[in-house]
């Protein structure tokens, strides 16, 4: 790692695999490194696939197969600026369709419980939009979606 931040994520086992899957789905994305277990540990054996370096998006990752005692949150998640509602959908459904859960908002988990943000730069320009009123309105369409909708967002903008 020549970052001097990353973010390590706490895997029971899945490491490799959820860091593999954010390679192939995320541009600027890349599984660069795979460290096995020098020796026994608490939720693993010698040799077991221990950390795998990753990068999301540009972010540098760190995967830790520390075992079931830790599970992920809400309280971290990506949140992914989309710049149309093809890379929206692309993203959505490859967290979604690969064992994920729809949350609200523009939010999903995947199967490993991470949360993920699907945010539309244009979401993000209607809610701060300088006309507090057409702000109002985008932001009260959101709140009714799972994944975002750019037309009905930017229609609920227009009013």
């Amino acid at each position: 790692m020549t970052s001097k931040n990353t973010i390590c994520l706490w895997f029971d086992g899945t490491a490799l695999d959820a860091a593999t899957f954010y390679a192939e789905t995320f541009p600027d994305s890349a599984v660069t490194a795979v460290h096995h277990a020098p020796g026994d540990y608490p939720s693993g054996k010698q040799g077991d696939v221990l950390t795998v370096e990753f990068t999301v998006l540009g972010i540098p990752c760190l995967g830790l197969n520390g075992g079931p005692a830790f599970k992920h949150s809400e309280a971290f998640s990506f949140q992914v600026a989309t710049d149309d509602q093809a890379e929206t959908d692309r993203l959505w459904n490859a967290i979604v369709g690969n064992g994920g859960q729809e949350s609200a908002c523009g939010w999903c988990k995947d199967k490993w419980g991470l949360s993920w943000q699907i945010t539309p730069r244009a979401l993000t320009e209607a809610v701060n939009d300088p006309d507090r009123a057409a702000a109002k309105r985008a932001f009260e369409a959101m709140m009714e979606m799972r994944k975002i909708d750019i037309a009905a967002i930017e229609a609920a903008r227009r009013g």
